[in-house]
C-alpha cells in the first residue's frame, strides 16, 4: 500500500463535508402546504388528544413548526414521527402506537395502501406544476382528440387536476380523470379532487365499469376494458409510474414531468421487464430455502398473506423462515447466505425492487405464488398488490393437489424438479443431516436446511472457548480511530 494511499485514506477520514441542509418553509406559506386550518378541524371534530404527525425525511425540517401550530390551536399532545421502520410512503401506525397515539396525520407522498388500526388523515404535498404547459404536451402526444385516455397522476399534483380537466374535457369526450380513494375505515380526505368538474356532467355510473386499484379509482365506457385506454400520467419517473405500468402493461403510457416541464412516451420495454420477472420466477422454483421479508407493518391483511406463503411453500417442500429487519440493504440480506431466494411483503409502490447488487434474487408474492401454485401458470396478467392474492381477493387461485404431478425440467440448472407436497412436517432432530421423506417417490429432505448450511460453514462466529481463556484484570483501552490512535502519534 503506498504512502499517497495512507495519506489519502486519513484525510478522508478527518475531512468535514459541507451539507446545505433544506431551508424552512416561510410561516405565511405552511398553511397551504400543511392544510393546518383543515388538521386542527379534524383533530377538533373528533376530539383526540394524542396526535402522531408522521413526515417523509425531506419534510422534517418543517414538522417542530407544524406541530407547535397544531397544538395551540387545539388540546392535542402532538408525537413527530420520523425514520420509518418501512417506506414512508406507507403509514407507520406500529410506530403511533408506540405512544398511545389516536390518530395519524401523514404528510407528503403516499401509496394509499389500506390501513385500519388508527383514525387516519393525509396531507400531501403540493408540488408546483405549470397547468398550461401540461396541457400543451397533452395535446402533443394524443392530437386525436377521441382517444380514450386515462389520467393518473402522483398523489402530490393532486391539487391541480381539477383545473387540468377544466382544460381537457371540452376537447377530449373520452377522457376518464382517476379520483384518489382510501380504503380506510376512519379517513379523512378533506379537499380531493371529484372525478369531474362541476360544469361536465358525470356520466351515469350503472352504464360505465368502476375500477378501483392503487388507491384510485374511474369508470371505464361500457363494453370497453382497460386495454382499450392509453395512460397519461403527471408526475416524475419512479415507483409509482413504474407500478401503474407493470400492472397495466398492455395499455400504452406517456407522462408529462412538472419537473422538467416536458411530455413523453413512455419507452420502457415492458416485456422485457417481465421477462426479468419471469427469470426470477424460475429462480424461485429451483429455490428450497425461502426468506419471507416482512417489509410492512401497516398494510392491512399483511398477516394474512404471510400466514397463505407459509403454507404455500409448505406445500410445495420448501424451507421458510421469516425475516423483520426493517428498510432492505444488500449488507442486510448478506448475513444470510443459506437463503436461496426472499419474497417480499410491502406495499405494491415498494415491492418492484432493483435487486441487481443483491447477492439473493427478491421476488413478490405473485410471483412466488406462480413459483408454487401449478394451477397459476405465467400469463399477461401481473399483480403488485398482495391482498388480491388472498381468498375473496380477484386474482385469487386456489392451490393445486400436487401430490401426483411429475417433475419438470429447470430453466436455469437444465436439471429435473418436482414440486413435492411434504406429506407430514419433519420431526424434530438434533441432527442436522437427518432426512425424512419428502413424498411416495421415495424422495428424501434435509430436515433442518439452515442448521445443515451452517454446519458446513468454514466459519460458524467467534468461540467461547469456556474455562480454556485466563481471566485477567480490565486494562485501560486505546482512543482515537483504527487508523491513527492518540498514543501511536503522528505518522
Amino acid at each position: 500500500m503506498s504512502d499517497a494511499f495512507s495519506s489519502s485514506s486519513e484525510s478522508v477520514i478527518q475531512r468535514v463535508v459541507d451539507v446545505t441542509p433544506k431551508t424552512n418553509t416561510p410561516v405565511d406559506k405552511l398553511q397551504e402546504l400543511y392544510q393546518i386550518q383543515e388538521t386542527c378541524e379534524f383533530v377538533n371534530k373528533r376530539q383526540f388528544g394524542k396526535v402522531a404527525l408522521q413526515f417523509p425525511d425531506e419534510l422534517l425540517v418543517d414538522s417542530v413548526t407544524v406541530a407547535q401550530q397544531i397544538e395551540e390551536n387545539t388540546n392535542a399532545k402532538t408525537y413527530i414521527l420520523g425514520d420509518t421502520s418501512y417506506g414512508s410512503c406507507c403509514v407507520d401506525e406500529v410506530a403511533a402506537e408506540h405512544v398511545g397515539a389516536e390518530c395519524i396525520v401523514h404528510y407528503g407522498s403516499a401509496c394509499l395502501s389500506p390501513s385500519k388500526r388508527l383514525p387516519l388523515m393525509y396531507i400531501f404535498e403540493r408540488r408546483p406544476v405549470d397547468v398550461e404547459k401540461c396541457t400543451s404536451a397533452f395535446r402533443e402526444l394524443y392530437p386525436d382528440t377521441q382517444s380514450h385516455i386515462v389520467l393518473l397522476y402522483h398523489v402530490n399534483y393532486v391539487h391541480a387536476i381539477n383545473e387540468l380537466g377544466t382544460l381537457l374535457l371540452p376537447e377530449y369526450p373520452n377522457l376518464v380523470i382517476s379520483e384518489l380513494v382510501a380504503e380506510a375505515e376512519q379517513c379523512c380526505t378533506h379537499n380531493w379532487i371529484k372525478i369531474h368538474p362541476e360544469n361536465i356532467c358525470l356520466p351515469e355510473q350503472d352504464t360505465n365499469q368502476l375500477l378501483c386499484q392503487f388507491g384510485r379509482r374511474f369508470f371505464l365506457k361500457n363494453g370497453l376494458s382497460i386495454t382499450d385506454y392509453s395512460m397519461f400520467y403527471v408526475g416524475e419517473e419512479g415507483a409509482t409510474l413504474r407500478n401503474f405500468m407493470m400492472a397495466w402493461n398492455h395499455c400504452s403510457f406517456t407522462s408529462f414531468n412538472p419537473k422538467t416541464m416536458k411530455g413523453r412516451t413512455e419507452s420502457v420495454n415492458i416485456n422485457r421487464a417481465l421477462m426479468k420477472r419471469y427469470y426470477a420466477i424460475e429462480r424461485a422454483k429451483d429455490a428450497r430455502v425461502v426468506g419471507i421479508l416482512v417489509g410492512t407493518l401497516g398494510v392491512a391483511d399483511y398477516l394474512s398473506i404471510i400466514q397463505q406463503l407459509k403454507e404455500t411453500l409448505r406445500r410445495a417442500g420448501k424451507k421458510s423462515y421469516m425475516f423483520a429487519m426493517g428498510k432492505l440493504n444488500v449488507p442486510k440480506l448478506a448475513n444470510f447466505l443459506e437463503i436461496d431466494i426472499y419474497v417480499l411483503i410491502a406495499c405494491p409502490e415498494n415491492s418492484l425492487l432493483d435487486t441487481s447488487e443483491f447477492y439473493k434474487p427478491v421476488v413478490t408474492p405473485f410471483e412466488m405464488d406462480v413459483a408454487c401454485n401449478k394451477t397459476r401458470e405465467w400469463s399477461e396478467e401481473y399483480v403488485t398488490d398482495f391482498r388480491h392474492l388472498l381468498p375473496g381477493g380477484q386474482s385469487y387461485i386456489p392451490p393445486a393437489d400436487q401430490e401426483d404431478e411429475e417433475p419438470d425440467v429447470s430453466l436455469i440448472t437444465g436439471g429435473m424438479r418436482s414440486h413435492d407436497l411434504l406429506i407430514r412436517e419433519p420431526a424434530q432432530s438434533t441432527c442436522g443431516s437427518s432426512v425424512v421423506l419428502r413424498n411416495q417417490t421415495m424422495t428424501v429432505a434435509n430436515a433442518n436446511s439452515a442448521a445443515l448450511f451452517l454446519a458446513e460453514r468454514s466459519w460458524r462466529g467467534l468461540e467461547q472457548k469456556l474455562g480454556e481463556t485466563p481471566v485477567v484484570k480490565a486494562v485501560r483501552g486505546r482512543k482515537g480511530i483504527a487508523i491513527a490512535y492518540e498514543e501511536e502519534g503522528t505518522r
